[in-house]
């Protein structure tokens, strides 16, 4: 069992920054990918960022990349999205999610954190 808990969610304009945190407790937090999605009012959950256990493979949803930043830190069980020029329409709940195999569908994690509120003004 993992048990994640999403942090640093808040309100901030658009082109602004923001970094929000995982951390996870159980066992073998290593030696899980970790992702991070997101659901908007009255949209699906979508895929935002993924890494693999060790960070060696990394990638990104085409709406983030170049902008978002996913990290994680082993030794403090926590996974990071710093995210950069934020935009109005990332706006959403931010969740964090553990899988034992990489990929980009919700349905393949596992385990789910519940969430943290990012909005972004305009």
């Amino acid at each position: 069992q993992v048990q994640l808990v999403e942090s640093g969610g808040g309100l901030v304009q658009a082109g602004g920054s923001l970094r929000i945190s995982c951390g996870a407790s159980g066992r073998s937090f290593s030696t899980y990918t970790m992702g991070w999605f997101r659901q908007a009012p009255g949209k699906e959950r979508e895929f935002v960022a993924g890494i693999s256990w060790i960070g060696s493979v990394i990638y990104y949803a085409d709406s983030v990349k170049g902008r978002f930043i996913i990290s994680r830190d082993n030794a403090k069980n926590t996974v990071y999205l710093q995210m950069n020029s934020l935009k109005p329409e990332d706006t959403a709940i931010y969740y964090c999610a553990a899988s034992v195999l990489p990929g980009r569908s919700a349905g393949s994690y596992e385990y789910w954190g519940r969430g943290t509120q990012v909005t972004v003004s305009s």
